[in-house]
């Protein structure tokens, strides 16, 4: 036991025994710097600065920016904002992608590379023969009804009457029709012989999609209407809206007057599309 006090005594005085820290000038050798200190108090003085130091490394990793520039370390942020960008890339394509597609549709509608899908009435009527064909067997008083409801839907003349369109067009000018429509690539579309600088009108509302100036047509412009119709306007001198802006029906869009080497004359050539294919103007319009 008193071997172990006097141990314990004598590391005691090693700690707390006073020493003093003394800088020389190697020329002169005199004193430049004595500091007084202790092991105990090396012993805590270098603990504690080894604690602030860790202390001060966790705050900086955990709330400054610094910790992005450890490496291998992943910053939270950078992770949402790559996210955010990878989303915001795709969603750019993709509209890229439907711009292109309508792009090329327009391109097509303007040069007459599309071919036209034509409805065979043999089949809908083989269709018709062929429902027909099935044969039921009708109790006495299903057929009693059947004629009774007949007798009802004959002279039910209200109830069959439907329009033939839902859209109503306005002309875009009035005059007679020099080239009426022919449902082929080149000759789908008709021609209004108009005088030069006659006012040319939106059909109905909506947007314009193109307004460019042609060689062979002169300004063209093309407006997208509700139901997936399309007008398109050519041998136009002047326009007075610009592609994007939304017209309403019977807006002046712009003025005729263009001249083609070909046609030699002052015209209007106009088309109208339903569903990515040519229809009769005359059917919707009357230009007279």
């Amino acid at each position: 036991m008193s071997e172990k006090r006097l141990q314990f005594q004598t590391l005691k005085r090693r700690l707390l025994s006073k020493r003093r820290f003394i800088v020389y000038n190697e020329d002169t050798l005199a004193e430049s710097f004595s500091l007084k200190l202790t092991l105990m108090n090396v012993f805590v003085v270098t603990a504690s600065s080894a604690i602030l130091i860790i202390f001060l490394t966790t705050i900086i990793i955990a709330f400054t920016p610094l910790r992005e520039y450890i490496p291998g370390y992943a910053s939270t942020e950078l992770k949402k904002q790559a996210t955010k960008l990878t989303m915001q890339s795709d969603s750019l394509l993709r509209v890229a992608q439907q711009n292109n597609q309508y792009i090329n549709a327009v391109k097509a509608v303007l040069n007459g590379n599309l071919e036209f899908a034509k409805l065979n009435k043999d089949s809908i009527q083989a269709a018709i023969i062929k429902n027909k064909e099935i044969s039921v067997v009708l109790s006495e008083k299903e057929q009693e009804l059947r004629k009774e409801v007949e007798k009802d839907d004959k002279y039910n003349v209200f109830e069959k009457v439907s329009p033939k369109v839902n859209q109503v067009f306005f002309a875009p000018v009035k005059g007679i029709i020099t080239k009426p429509f022919r449902n082929t690539v080149k000759d789908n579309y008709i021609e209004i012989a108009a005088p030069r600088n006659t006012p040319v009108l939106a059909v109905a509302s909506g947007t314009i999609v193109f307004s460019e100036w042609t060689i062979g047509k002169g300004y063209v412009v093309i407006i997208k209407h509700k139901d997936d119709f399309l007008s398109i306007y050519k041998n136009i001198a002047s326009v007075t809206k610009s592609q994007g802006a939304f017209v309403k029906t019977g807006e002046v869009i712009a003025e005729t007057g263009f001249v083609s080497t070909i046609q030699n004359k002052v015209s209007l050539q106009f088309e109208l599309w339903k569903n990515s294919g040519p229809v009769d103007p005359i059917q919707y319009i009357n230009f007279q």
